[in-house]
């Protein structure tokens, strides 16, 4: 793959492990970032650039080839920042976007955040450039997060399964894709290598790290009181809440090999990533 690839989000956590894999690799990059001193590449080649602000996004892309577009963080009106992005992206003359989704994305999917994620992949599409969509599944990275101080998670995800991926290799994937030819117009879901439910994540959790962890399966009502406190908007109770639900109703019980077929090695079990954390 020849040309400049462009990463936003390059001090994130997805953005800022695909920038150093790229820079191992040679390729040329440009970090595309709001707070340069974050950067932890050194001599690296940053533009500034703000997703809610187009214009810097357009001068940031000037001359790049492809664009390693990593989802804004969350707000009520990310699907409409996100689609100017997109915009920003076809006016600087990029080439291929390569952005990253969540399994399961819809006009009416449960995990209402996903929904944001399906209107960035249409407006990707009617952009007439080329593309490469990455559908990850729910980071097995944030899992042992999930439990409160007492160590119990707490969520509407009932006995559902999800097919959990290491952010690892999620950024193994993005960078073979970045650098590879034959992704055009692909959609690729990204997952661990089997499916299991927060019940056996906690149990693992419990065994592996050696702290205690529980799950109880909330009602949606019992979700939706016990983030109250939290005194968060309604658009964002309701991501936190459908984040569980969607695991419930199966759209996260999704199991690929994507991560073997396209990044070279076995994808990362739950187990094994908390053996090493």
């Amino acid at each position: 793959m020849s040309g400049v690839i462009a990463v936003s989000g390059a001090t994130g956590q997805i953005g800022g492990r695909v920038a150093q894999l790229l820079e191992a690799a040679g390729a040329r990059q440009r970090l595309i970032v709001r707070v340069p001193e974050r950067v932890k590449l050194p001599g690296a080649d940053i533009a500034l650039g703000d997703f809610t602000h187009p214009d810097t996004i357009r001068q940031a892309l000037d001359g790049v080839d492809t664009f390693f577009f990593v989802s804004a963080p969350e707000t009520r009106d990310r699907a409409e920042v996100q689609r100017r992005v997109v915009e920003a992206a076809a006016e600087a003359g990029v080439r291929r976007i390569v952005y990253v989704s969540f399994v399961s994305a819809a006009p009416e999917c449960t995990f209402t955040f996903g929904r944001d994620h399906w209107h960035t992949e249409e407006a990707i599409r009617a952009s007439g450039l080329d593309f490469t969509i990455l559908r990850d599944n729910l980071y097995q990275d944030v899992i042992p997060q999930f439990a409160g101080e007492d160590g119990m998670i707490r969520g509407p995800a009932g006995d559902g399964r999800i097919g959990a991926v290491t952010r690892d290799d999620v950024a193994d994937v993005a960078a073979a894709v970045l650098m590879q030819d034959g992704h055009e117009g692909e959609s690729y879901d990204v997952t661990g290598p089997r499916a299991f439910t927060l019940h056996e994540a906690a149990e693992m959790i419990t065994t592996i790290t050696g702290q205690p962890t529980a799950y109880y399966p909330e009602s949606l009502d019992e979700a939706y009181d016990s983030r109250e406190r939290f005194n968060a908007e309604k658009w964002e109770i309701d991501g936190w809440v459908t984040s569980y639900a969607a695991a419930a109703t199966g759209e996260l019980d999704i199991v690929t090999d994507v991560v073997e077929r396209i990044a070279g090695h076995p994808a990362t079990d739950f187990r094994d990533f908390l053996a090493t954390r």
